[in-house]
């Protein structure tokens, strides 16, 4: 497997998909094997970007089974911006356009991306009222902390009422922001004690020490046919100390580190022969948690429910040959995938998400 996987990897690095990628491949059982093409050394720290959704879902989990929380808690427990929501009439409606939600956004919701905040795919009057005060997701790096992020998005109507629709990323935002105030204190710090340190995910954080900046590489997008750079190497908004509160933001990490994540997953909540999270609570994470009628076809990318489905911060394989495969992808083409039986695949590159990111994707899985 490893050996065909490198063959992969050197092919779209000779034919220019990305300057480098790592990849880590193996089972729950067995030993993980690396493999490295191009310009990306096996200890680069990358941006994991989207893939910081199935962190922050077991980080959840594992506050669940310790007691601190319930799925079916209402977030304004913890986010009182979000209590007594207006809901949009429609998702197109205009802003005035609102009744009162018949629900309150619940913890369930938000790992689900069902709580009637997202992005909304096509232009109306929500998405216009994103972009003005900045909420709208998009490969730049944060403009604006927690709570000032927080506090633009509680401005806004909901998309939907919450539970009956399905709008991708800002959800898991607000988990973040919950997370840290459910703790009393640092996110970061209580994914280190509770989550990263216990699995040894030593290099993964919201920030990247000055004293290890240099392995962070630069990232790229294709424009035109060739490669740009849209992140510097060593620099930029990723490179510690943070510029405010992170608790909204999105993970660096290692695929040293993400590999010993997607391992966990694939032995059903077991690390190093103990259990991390519950089977039940893995179970759940890893079924499509996503009632039918919020699978539209504007709620994401063309095609995404097909044979699919969302648990909780991950995607789950409902038809076809990788049934019950489930995992997820980052922006800067990054994404892990762990199967029934056990199997895992970890893969980072820096090169954000296009046509050329998802052949390479393709020829992986």
């Amino acid at each position: 497997m490893a050996n065909r996987l490198e063959q992969v990897l050197e092919e779209h690095v000779a034919r220019g998909t990305v300057p480098g990628a790592l990849a880590a491949t193996g089972t729950a059982g067995g030993p993980t094997e690396y493999v490295a093409a191009g310009d990306l050394p096996l200890d680069a720290i990358v941006r994991i970007q989207s893939m910081t959704k199935p962190v922050l879902a077991i980080a959840a989990l594992r506050l669940v089974q310790a007691g601190r929380l319930n799925l079916d808690d209402d977030v304004a427990a913890w986010l009182p911006e979000l209590a007594n929501r207006r809901v949009l009439r429609t998702p197109e409606s205009p802003l005035d356009d609102t009744v009162p939600a018949d629900s309150p956004i619940t913890v369930r919701h938000l790992l689900t991306n069902t709580s009637g905040y997202g992005m909304m795919t096509s232009p109306c009057p929500l998405q216009e009222a994103m972009i003005a005060n900045g909420t709208q997701a998009g490969q730049e790096p944060l403009s604006v902390g927690a709570q000032a992020w927080l506090d633009a998005l509680a401005e806004l109507p909901l998309a939907f009422q919450p539970g009956t629709g399905w709008r991708y990323h800002h959800s898991f935002g607000l988990l973040g922001i919950l997370l840290g105030r459910l703790v009393g204190g640092s996110l970061e710090e209580h994914l280190r004690g509770d989550v990263l340190g216990p699995l040894g995910m030593v290099d993964t954080g919201y920030t990247v020490p000055q004293e290890t900046a240099h392995r962070l590489p630069a990232a790229y997008r294709h424009d035109g046919g060739t490669l740009v750079a849209i992140e510097p190497a060593g620099a930029g908004f990723y490179v510690a100390p943070p510029p405010f509160d992170l608790s909204h933001s999105e993970l660096v990490s290692t695929v040293g580190d993400y590999a010993r994540f997607a391992r966990m997953l694939a032995a059903g909540g077991r690390h190093d022969g103990h259990r991390f999270v519950e089977p039940e609570l893995i179970a759940e994470m890893t079924a499509d948690q996503v009632p039918a009628a919020a699978k539209t076809p504007e709620s994401f990318f063309p095609g995404f429910w097909e044979g699919a489905g969302w648990g909780y911060g991950v995607s789950v394989q409902t038809a076809g040959p990788h049934t019950g495969r489930f995992g997820w992808s980052g922006g800067l083409g990054t994404t892990m995938h762990a199967d029934p039986d056990g199997s895992f695949l970890v893969l980072l590159s820096q090169v954000e998400m296009g046509p050329e990111i998802m052949q390479l994707f393709a020829a992986v899985q």
